[in-house]
């Protein structure tokens, strides 16, 4: 029966290919479901043999344990030369989406807050 392994929602694309790629190396079965049209249906990759399960997953456990460290260590170094994304570098690379972001904030919470401020 098949088992689900991995959840494919908000996954990068390189990661999912990886974990495909993973699988066939190892010789799991698996096949993959999509979102649909309308993406309300579960994207998955499903392990046929249930039985294979604790080794498929075994496998993941330690891709993204590998996936994590190398992306902590990339972060650790663009923070150690300066480069590491800041707020004040977002605002200043893209201050007109910055301004949209703020009035917006404001109009909502100014619509939340009047009737309250009326009484």
């Amino acid at each position: 029966m098949a088992k689900l392994l991995f959840k494919l929602r908000d996954v990068p694309l390189d990661e999912a290919q990886d974990v495909r790629d993973l699988l066939t190396e190892n010789n799991l079965d698996f096949y993959e479901t999509h979102a649909g049209n309308w993406g309300i249906a579960m994207a998955a990759i499903w392990l046929k043999d249930d039985t294979q399960y604790p080794q498929a997953k075994q496998l993941i456990n330690e891709y993204q344990l590998q996936r994590s460290r190398k992306f902590h260590a990339e972060y650790a170094e663009l923070k150690r030369k300066g480069h590491a994304p800041t707020l004040l570098g977002n605002i200043l690379q893209s201050p007109f989406r910055f301004i949209v972001y703020v009035f917006s904030i404001a109009v909502i919470l100014y619509i939340t807050l009047v009737p309250f401020l009326n009484i």
